[in-house]
């Protein structure tokens, strides 16, 4: 068996997304769904009733305070977005704890995810974009394989870090070469196996090179994340050991018309939400 065969291996032992939102998933692939089967359904844990209406009430996500049921939060918000928020409720604790192999810290993961998932949908409203509703979700989601390369397998990254400087490539090329597979692409199969509907998935396999993506699998929401990404990477935030070494993709910032003011203004709101974004998901428990 390959070192690649392995690490898809331990990551198919790992377990599935939280109950409360297999429910939640499981109920919407239904045709005949509802606004007023749907609150039952996420009411029924309190847990995750909980998180959705801290998350609802915050500035970020659109909500102006004042929602009180999951009912309101459905009507107000939608039922896409708060779907989205069921899902970053359920999978952002997983991204809570320290990852050894990368030398991030105990939040340090989350921090970054969340940077990246805040920092592509300011970046739309800066570039007046509608992003895709599952933008922030995806954004969140983007690292997570990570957390098997990184904690479960405890990946040498002085390894990987000294292959990208000496040979001077992207540090997921250097994961390909000694591990056979990225993070990204194992973050994507990490969720199809969860059932995560594709446009997400397709945003955390491509997240860090746009330009390679299949075009029936590039979207909006691949773009903005990836200039998410970029914007966290420089702003500091959650780097761990690889730092900058990852690929910018011109081609991403061309079909954004991305300009430098949109890029530093989108930069200071991220800073400025990522603190109350940051104490709501890192409460979650569902």
């Amino acid at each position: 068996m390959t070192l690649r065969d392995q690490i898809i291996s331990r990551m198919e032992q790992l377990p599935q997304m939280p109950a409360p939102v297999m429910r939640i998933m499981a109920y919407l692939s239904k045709p005949d769904a509802d606004l007023g089967e749907l609150a039952t359904a996420i009411e029924y844990d309190p847990g995750l009733t909980v998180n959705v209406l801290r998350m609802a009430n915050s500035s970020f996500f659109g909500g102006a305070g004042g929602i009180t049921t999951v009912r309101d939060a459905l009507f107000r918000l939608g039922t896409r977005r708060v779907v989205q928020l069921v899902i970053a409720s359920g999978v952002a604790p997983r991204t809570q704890p320290a990852v050894a192999g990368y030398k991030l810290n105990e939040g340090e993961l989350l921090r970054h995810s969340i940077a990246v998932g805040t920092g592509a949908e300011v970046l739309a409203r800066e570039l007046g974009l509608r992003a895709p509703d599952y933008t922030f979700t995806a954004g969140l989601l983007c690292t997570i394989g990570k957390i098997v390369l990184g904690k479960f397998l405890e990946v040498d990254a002085d390894q990987l870090l000294a292959l990208s400087y000496n040979e001077n490539i992207p540090f997921e090329e250097a994961e390909r070469r000694l591990l056979g597979i990225d993070h990204a692409e194992l973050g994507a199969m990490m969720l199809r196996r969860w059932e995560l509907p594709a446009p997400i998935v397709n945003c955390v396999r491509w997240y860090l090179d746009p330009a390679a993506a299949p075009a029936e699998e590039r979207d909006d929401a691949l773009d903005l994340i990836h200039v998410g990404h970029v914007m966290a990477t420089m702003a500091g935030i959650g780097q761990g050991l690889e730092g900058m070494r990852s690929t910018v993709c011109q081609e991403c910032f061309d079909r954004l018309k991305l300009t430098q003011d949109a890029m530093i203004a989108s930069m200071a709101q991220v800073v400025n939400a990522l603190a109350e974004i940051e104490v709501i998901l890192s409460r979650t428990g569902a």
